[in-house]
């Protein structure tokens, strides 16, 4: 066999070896090549249904990969510059978990922003870890966490230097970055992990002039939502590893909680995904950068909106800026952000990633096209003529400190008991409270609930933020410790 090369797509070229043999199934899916379920095949087409398979000797098991699944593991580690790369059909949340449970067992400690996603306290949740906190700076005006400070993260080094990881963000939802390979230094002097959350940071691997990767600044571990600007179908991730994880063991952890009946129209997405990235990625993201500018130098000029980018570098907590993000704040036209992306949605046909109390984020990628910019940029100056407002009487605090009062995994699981939310203050929550997306918990399980938070909650919820997280879904009441 021929060596193989980035141009090589393996589990794709399997599945169309494997289309072309008509073999009668006498196996699951049940829908046999869609013939059981004909109108989800004129939904979905033929051609899908068709590579709807189950796992075979021909196609591999991505459960214990010997063929096409191993040779598309080692060409996307090489892609990224990883020592080992796994395919994740549980998206990043299953990278995320998979990471913390590889680094930790119940008791250990793990260094972390609390502005982490949900995935990795769950996470938290299901190991018994213990997570010490290390609260990111806020950018007041922009209402916004900022990255990790290199001295915070050194003081929670030498106060808990019993922590077996560190994780981090990066970037942020918004495109801010942490001095992720110094933070990488520091922790590794200490003997401690370095795991990334590195969902939104794809294209960091293939353009240029990009914030450092992962894997480039040394870190032992990176999730890669490739399905965010990698083309990658949605719930489809990559789990990327540095020289000194046990790859095998961490398959072994990950198959603790993945699926044994992986889809291989994941599994072919991320292939076929990685292969053009490889090839052209260089290209695709210098457009993306190109229109993402051109949309921040045209929103600024409209007044009022503030599309932000590396001139709030600090050197810091702001090592570095993703120039692809386009983040908007609001607050000035007398819109939250919420308010801004549904008016978006239901006056101009425009549907942006998210919206929260002062910002909105764009996603940008080469799937755009120049007039969908330019429609968006007239959607954003005629909000402002249509909708705007003065800013006074806006809740500006947008990231609020939380106080840590009992572990995750203890609160999560202990008796408790419903409140109504305004009853709340003083009392711990026992569940998550979330505006989704981008799914950083205003509270985790553990955490105080205080007057600030419950009003917060209550002004997200006027403005239209979809909260999630709650036993209770209309977030009218809070589950709490019943100490």
């Amino acid at each position: 066999m021929a060596e193989l090369s980035q141009v090589n797509a393996p589990i794709y070229e399997a599945l169309r070896k494997f289309r072309r043999m008509r073999v009668v199934p006498f196996d699951v899916p049940g829908h046999k090549r869609g013939r059981g379920n004909m109108e989800l095949t004129e939904f979905l087409g033929e051609d899908c249904m068709n590579v709807d398979v189950n796992s075979m000797k021909p196609l591999d098991n991505l459960c214990h990969p010997v063929s096409v699944i191993k040779d598309a593991e080692m060409l996307a580690a090489e892609a990224f510059g990883a020592a080992h790369a796994f395919f994740m059909v549980g998206g990043t949340t299953s990278a995320v978990q998979s990471m913390i449970m590889y680094a930790c067992k119940e008791g250990d400690k793990i260094i972390m922003p609390r502005n982490v996603h949900r995935s990795a306290i769950n996470a938290i949740i299901l190991t018994g870890a213990v997570p010490v906190y290390v609260n990111p700076d806020v950018n007041h005006k922009l209402g916004i966490a900022l990255g990790m400070s290199v001295a915070q993260v050194e003081q929670a080094i030498l106060d808990n230097p019993d922590a077996k990881a560190i994780m981090v963000n990066n970037p942020t939802y918004y495109g801010i970055c942490s001095d992720l390979k110094k933070i990488t230094e520091l922790a590794h002097a200490h003997g401690m992990l370095v795991l990334v959350d590195e969902a939104h940071g794809t294209h960091f691997y293939f353009g240029e002039n990009f914030p450092v990767t992962a894997m480039a600044a040394g870190a032992d571990c990176a999730s890669v939502s490739m399905h965010k600007s990698g083309g990658s179908l949605t719930q489809s991730s990559f789990l990327l590893m540095g020289k000194n994880i046990n790859s095998d063991y961490m398959r072994q952890v990950i198959n603790l909680t993945q699926t044994t009946s992986a889809s291989y129209l994941l599994l072919s997405s991320l292939d076929i995904s990685r292969k053009r990235l490889a090839l052209g990625g260089r290209e695709i993201f210098a457009q993306t950068v190109e229109m993402a500018e051109y949309a921040r130098s045209e929103i600024n000029e409209i007044g009022g909106y503030y599309a932000y980018s590396r001139e709030l570098i600090n050197g810091d907590s702001i090592y570095d800026f993703d120039v692809s993000k386009l983040s908007i704040y609001t607050l000035p036209i007398g819109l939250a952000g919420i308010e801004v992306y549904d008016l978006l949605r239901d006056e101009y046909d425009i549907q942006i990633e998210f919206g929260d109390i002062g910002n909105v984020l764009a996603y940008i990628s080469v799937g755009d096209r120049k007039r969908d910019i330019e429609r968006l940029i007239s959607a954003l100056a005629e909000i402002k003529r249509r909708f705007g407002k003065s800013e006074a009487n806006m809740l500006t605090q947008e990231y609020i400190s939380p106080v840590v009062a009992e572990t995750p995994r203890k609160a999560f699981y202990s008796t408790k008991r419903s409140l109504p939310l305004d009853e709340t203050a003083g009392e711990v929550c026992s569940e998550f409270v979330m505006c989704y997306p981008p799914g950083i918990p205003i509270l985790a399980p553990g955490e105080l609930i205080t007057p600030e938070i419950i009003e917060y909650i209550k002004y997200a919820k006027e403005k239209g933020c979809q909260m999630t997280g709650t036993e209770d879904l209309s977030i009218e009441r809070l589950n709490v410790l019943d100490i």
